[in-house]
């Protein structure tokens, strides 16, 4: 993950203007979701990141005595922890531009779709 870019987010809450959103997609409920699952996406990748971070200092001890603290493992944690949520890490790559994203088409365009090609071929 981009540290550099990470520190243009903002980690608290920030008052938007819905307008902005629509005007991407014309809708703002598309806009939405287009964030939420670049969001989900976000949130799955740093999770992934972490537990393999986390993997190295792996400790499979059976008794509460052979535990012990590990300050790396606790300085990992605390930087993750840090970062910006993954949904404002979402909105602000889609205020930039940065998300690549399609409109699916409904079963019933393709097939309008494909009568429109077929009706104009005669």
């Amino acid at each position: 993950m981009d540290t550099n870019y990470l520190k243009e987010v903002p980690t608290n809450t920030v008052t938007r203007e819905l307008t902005e959103f629509a005007n991407a997609t014309g809708n703002i409920y598309e806009s939405t979701m287009i964030i939420a699952k670049r969001s989900n996406q976000i949130a799955a990748d740093i999770k992934q990141e972490l537990s393999h971070k986390l993997e190295e200092f792996a400790n499979y001890a059976d008794t509460l005595e052979e535990t012990f603290e590990n300050k790396e493992q606790i300085e990992i944690s605390r930087y993750y922890e840090k970062l910006p949520k993954p949904t404002l890490i979402a909105i602000k790559e889609f205020q930039d531009g940065k998300i690549y994203y399609r409109m699916a088409e409904d079963e019933s365009d393709k097939a309008k779709d494909e009568k429109d090609t077929e009706e104009a071929s005669k």
